[in-house]
């Protein structure tokens, strides 16, 4: 079992920046790939970025260029580092776990097995 937990949301006018952070329970986090996505109110749950073990990460066109994932293997802990904030990125961010990982990168939100329960990010215009 794994055990997710997000902190960091809150309210930011447009243009400027959060840090999402996601601790995770599990004996074997450097292993894991870790993701985050996020869902507005009454649309998709959708893939915002992810990272491998080793910290090669992959990013959604909405946030590329804006935001870093980053993780520490060490603490069992991925981050997300946003910057440049815009109303649209508005929604509830998750974190979740894909336990079994093949070295290749991972958007469905079916790809992954635990999902943490979220924390709200609202960008004031």
């Amino acid at each position: 079992q794994v055990q997710l937990v997000e902190s960091g949301g809150g309210l930011v006018q447009a243009g400027g920046s959060l840090r999402l952070s996601c601790a995770a329970s599990g004996r074997t986090f450097s292993s894991y790939y870790m993701g985050w996505f996020r869902q507005a109110p009454g649309k998709e749950r959708e893939f915002v970025t992810g990272i491998t073990w080793s910290g090669r990460p992959d990013y959604a066109d909405s946030v590329k260029g804006r935001s870093t994932i980053s993780r520490d293997n060490a603490k069992s802990t991925v981050s997300l580092q946003m910057n440049s904030l815009k109303p649209e990125d508005t929604a509830d961010y998750y974190c979740a776990a894909r336990t079994r990982a093949y070295g290749v990168e991972y958007r469905s939100p079916h790809d992954y097995d635990y999902w943490g329960q979220g924390t709200q990010v609202t960008v004031s215009s």
